[in-house]
């Protein structure tokens, strides 16, 4: 059943809301959830847990459509994490220093990349 329905991302939420409402009646997180390309103007999402469930969205454009899927892949926990990792050991590259040392996060396991320091 298609319904009309705004959209708000914002970090890693996408609230959708009643044309005619300012509340949100939900959101999705998204987090472990695929967004994939459906039709010239409409992309899907769906999550890993609920594979056969799947939330389609109808954009204006195709130009439209584009910028959401990439603004959603964006949203992530793991892509915020990954780029994390990946622009701080750029910078370390390049400086000599760690990036993150100043904030006493240097060495915690979760910015990491596989091995571990001794």
């Amino acid at each position: 059943v298609l319904k009309k329905r705004l959209v708000k991302l914002v970090v890693n939420f996408l609230f959708y809301f009643r044309t005619d409402e300012a509340e949100p009646i939900g959101a999705l997180l998204l987090e472990h959830c695929r967004i994939t390309k459906e039709e010239e103007n409409v992309f899907s999402i769906s999550f890993i847990e609920e594979p056969e469930r799947k939330y389609c969205f109808e954009c204006d454009s195709e130009e439209q459509c584009q910028e959401w899927i990439e603004a959603l892949k964006r949203a992530s926990y793991e892509f915020m994490r990954r780029s994390l990792i990946f622009y701080r050991n750029e910078i370390q590259k390049m400086t000599g220093k760690d990036p993150l040392e100043q904030y006493g996060i240097s060495e915690e396991a979760r910015f990491q990349l596989g091995t571990h320091k001794q």
